[in-house]
C-alpha cells in the first residue's frame, strides 16, 4: 500500500477489509451487490443475476441550485452539449474520490437501480479499490457507500478482483501476474497464496489515451476534437503497435485556423504514434515489478504469462506490444472489461472462503 500497512490489517497479504455489521451468511445473497467503481465506468454485479449495470461514472449538475440532474448514461449524453448552467462531473479521478457528495449520489443511484424491488432493504456492498489506496481514500469510499444506503461495506483491491474474475487461481503457491488497465489507472500485481506479493500502479488509463489522441490531432492536423471522438478513434482503429496494413477513419472536428467544421482522414499508425509515450510508461511498470519479485515467482510468470484485464485490454495488439518489449508472454483475459465486476461476484458468492484467506475485520 502506498501509505504503508494500515493499522487494521494483520497481514501484508490481506487484500479485503470489512466495515459494518457482521453478516457472512449466504442467505443474504439477494441483498449483496458488487461494484466495480471505475474512473470511467461503474459496473454493478448482483449474485445469481450477473452484471446488471454498466454505465459511465458521470454526473450532470445544475450550477444554479447545485442539484444533480442526471447520472450515468443520461449524463454522458450531455457531454460537450451543455449550456453554462450545467456542468458535467466525473467524481472519480485516477480511481480515487475527488468529489465526495457527487460520488455518494452516484453510488445511491446505482445501488437503488441494482436493488430493484429489494431497494427498501439495505444491501451489503463490495467495492473495488486501487491497490495503492490510502487510508483517507479508503474512508471516503466507505463513508460514501454507507451514506448511499449500504448495510455493510467490503473493500477489495482491484488487481485481486481482476485476477479472480479472470479465473486465475490466486490461492495457489505460484506466481500470477495481472495487468489491469482501467479508465484512470493501470495496476500491475504479482499474486501468490491469495495475496499481493508486489505491485505498482501508474495514473495512465483509457482516459489519458483519449487525451493523447486529442492532443496529437490538434498538433499534427490543426483539428479540435472531443474526447468522445478520440475514444471512437481508439476503439475503431487504435493499435499498440504499427501495422503493415493500415486502417483509416474519417473524423469531424473544428479547424483551428478557419474555425469551421472540417473532416479529415486518420490512419491507425498515427494513433499508434499518439499512444506510444503512454503505453511505454505502462510497459515500464512491468519491468519495475519484475525487478522486485522473487526469482521463483518470476519463473512462474514466464511460464504462465501476464494476464491483461480492464478496458485497456481491448486496445488492439496490446498483448503483442507487452510480449515484444518484456519478453514475457501476455494474453488478454476473457471478457476483460468485466473481470473486476465478475471478481466481486465470485467473492460475494464465496464470502466465507475468501474471508479466511484475505479478509480483515475492523
Amino acid at each position: 500500500m502506498s501509505d504503508g500497512q494500515s493499522a487494521d490489517s494483520t497481514d501484508d497479504r490481506i487484500a479485503i477489509a470489512f466495515w459494518g455489521e457482521k453478516s457472512y451468511n449466504n442467505t443474504h445473497m439477494a441483498r449483496s451487490i458488487g461494484i466495480d467503481l471505475g474512473t470511467t465506468n461503474t459496473v454493478v454485479f448482483v449474485p445469481q443475476k450477473g452484471i446488471v449495470i454498466n454505465e459511465p461514472s458521470v454526473v450532470a449538475i445544475s450550477v444554479l441550485d447545485n442539484k444533480i440532474l442526471a447520472i450515468g448514461n443520461s449524463a454522458r449524453e450531455m457531454i460537450g452539449r451543455t449550456p453554462e448552467s450545467i456542468v458535467i462531473s466525473r467524481p472519480l479521478v485516477d480511481g480515487a474520490i475527488a468529489d465526495y457528495r457527487v460520488t455518494g449520489a452516484m453510488l445511491r443511484y446505482f445501488i437503488k437501480k441494482a436493488g430493484g424491488f429489494l431497494s427498501f432493504m439495505k444491501p451489503e456492498v463490495l467495492i473495488s479499490v486501487p491497490a495503492g489506496i490510502t487510508s483517507t481514500e479508503r474512508r471516503a469510499v466507505i463513508e460514501a457507500a454507507l451514506h448511499a444506503g449500504s448495510k455493510a461495506v467490503y473493500l477489495v483491491k482491484e488487481p485481486v478482483l481482476a485476477a479472480i474474475g479472470a479465473k486465475i487461481p490466486i490461492n495457489s503457491p505460484s506466481g500470477n501476474m495481472i495487468l489491469n488497465i482501467g479508465g484512470g489507472t493501470t495496476e500491475l500485481a504479482v499474486i501468490s497464496l491469495g495475496g499481493i506479493v508486489s505491485s505498482q500502479s501508474v495514473r495512465i488509463g483509457g482516459n489519458k489515451l483519449d487525451v493523447a489522441i486529442v492532443e496529437y490531432i490538434k498538433k499534427k492536423h490543426g483539428l479540435a476534437i472531443g474526447e468522445r471522438t478520440a475514444e471512437l478513434i481508439k476503439t475503431n482503429i487504435g493499435s499498440a503497435i504499427r501495422q503493415s496494413t493500415e486502417e483509416n477513419i474519417n473524423i469531424k472536428g473544428r479547424d483551428l485556423t478557419s474555425g469551421y467544421p472540417k473532416t479529415i482522414e486518420i490512419s491507425s499508425n498515427e494513433i499508434t504514434e499518439a499512444l506510444s509515450e503512454n503505453l511505454r510508461e505502462i510497459v515500464q511498470i512491468i519491468k519495475a515489478v519484475l525487478e522486485v519479485t522473487p526469482p521463483e515467482l518470476c519463473a512462474d510468470i514466464m511460464d504462465k504469462g501476464i494476464v491483461i484485464s480492464g478496458g485497456g485490454a481491448l486496445l488492439k495488439n496490446i498483448d503483442v506490444l507487452i510480449t515484444r518489449v518484456t519478453g514475457v508472454p501476455a494474453r488478454i483475459a476473457d471478457d476483460p472489461l468485466f473481470c473486476v465486476a465478475r471478481g466481486t461476484g465470485t467473492v460475494l458468492e464465496n464470502l466465507d472462503a475468501y474471508k479466511k484467506n484475505v479478509m480483515a475485520k475492523r
